[in-house]
């Protein structure tokens, strides 16, 4: 039986100075205490951006538009119980201020440094592709 694919879009928030954004796993989900990159679930019938633009909204209370999620790597990684395909895209531009609605915890990471957050085995690869191009 093959697991099933779920599709998770990320964004790496790229500041004036070049410091990435990632955020702490909340307490009672899976993974918690963990950093990743913000992003969520694409629902059914949403497109990758869209659910971007809106999971970016709920958690950081950010307005970003498509124009300015540029689509950078992916991640393929097999859980015990599904298939996570995860697209992360870069974000330079966004208005309002960054604000952990739904995370204990936000921290903004020069590229180099990035390694140094214990992530979730997903995220965790994207790491040397952000610090090779940024």
């Amino acid at each position: 039986m093959t697991a099933p694919i779920v599709l998770v879009v990320a964004c790496a928030l790229v500041d004036a100075d070049g410091r990435v954004l990632i955020c702490q796993r909340p307490q009672g989900k899976q993974l918690a205490g963990l950093w990743e990159f913000p992003g969520g679930k694409v629902e059914p019938g949403e497109s990758p951006e869209a659910a971007l633009i809106r999971e970016l909204k709920e958690e950081l209370d950010i307005d970003v538009k498509a124009a300015c999620l540029a689509p950078f790597v992916f991640a393929s990684h097999s859980y015990d119980d599904f298939h996570l395909l995860m697209p992360l895209y870069l974000c330079r531009r966004w208005e309002g201020f960054v604000t952990a609605l739904e995370h204990p915890a936000l921290a903004w990471v020069r590229p180099d440094k990035l390694g140094d957050y214990a992530m979730p085995p997903a995220d965790a690869p994207l790491v040397a592709y952000l610090r090779d191009f940024l």
